[in-house]
């Protein structure tokens, strides 16, 4: 079921929304060579909890860290570690949750570390790309399937494949709530969207095939071939008109 927001929850979601971008901001002036992605946990969690916010991931079926900290070849759900060293040249993609008095938002961001290679940089910005332009159709009367296949397509035309077992979702009181949103798919299908829905719209690319294995961590997603993958994410507000893009700081790019 598909739950629309009142003004009330939208406003507790924003205030969510806007500790999750000063984490990011945060996070762009930090990461750099030599961290470890505990010490990129560690920001996460003290920034959230400075700012009257729960990490919403740390305990989420077991989860064990306030941050999903994924490395190159980690496409999703990479658990922070004192032994994973932060490279030159590295991308590094960081998904949370932050919750406000019962109600989260959700975004991720892939940060270049150092001076990147030309495929590391162009994953990367292709990544982000798709997500604004599957923002292009998101108002009242489109379909889910209009986001989904514009995501696939643009990655797809860029030569990388998108996921196929992990998808977009909905949020709200709960950190996954209805509708799926794939980041495949065709256009004029799945539910309509109303006024009031709050979407997770989140770009998962892989370098190679579109094949992917977990860890025997049970959590850990990384590429089957071993090619980079990349992670971008905002929660959106569908409003009367378009759409209000939530987890973004005043002048991120």
């Amino acid at each position: 079921m598909i739950i629309t927001k009142s003004a009330r929850e939208i406003n507790l979601m924003k205030e969510a929304g806007r500790v999750v971008g000063l984490v990011f901001k945060r996070l762009e002036e930090t990461i750099k060579p030599g961290m470890s992605t505990l010490d990129i946990d560690v920001i996460v969690e003290s920034t959230m909890l400075e700012n009257d916010c729960i990490p919403a991931e740390k305990g989420y079926y077991g989860y064990p860290a306030s941050a999903c900290v994924s490395v190159n070849d980690t496409l999703i759900h990479g658990i922070p570690s004192n032994k994973i060293i932060i490279r030159e040249g590295d991308i590094v993609s960081v998904d949370i949750v932050a919750t406000y008095k019962g109600y989260s938002a959700d975004a991720c961001r892939t940060y270049k570390v150092g001076t990147l290679t030309e495929r590391a940089n162009r994953i990367v910005d292709v990544t982000k790309e798709a997500f604004f332009e599957a923002l292009k159709v998101v108002k009242p009367g489109a379909h889910i399937g209009d986001i989904s296949e514009i995501v696939q397509k643009y990655v797809e035309s860029h030569g990388y494949n998108v996921v196929r077992e992990y998808t977009g979702h909905g949020i709200g009181a709960h950190m996954h709530e209805d509708p799926s949103i794939p980041n495949y798919g065709k256009a004029g299908t799945g539910p309509v969207l109303t006024p009031g829905m709050a979407l997770c719209i989140e770009p998962m690319v892989l370098e190679g095939r579109k094949d992917v294995r977990v860890l025997g961590d049970g959590w850990t997603v990384k590429s089957k071939d071993g090619k980079l993958t990349a992670h971008y994410e905002n929660t959106v507000i569908v409003t009367e008109d378009g759409y209000e893009i939530i987890t973004m700081y005043e002048g991120e790019e």
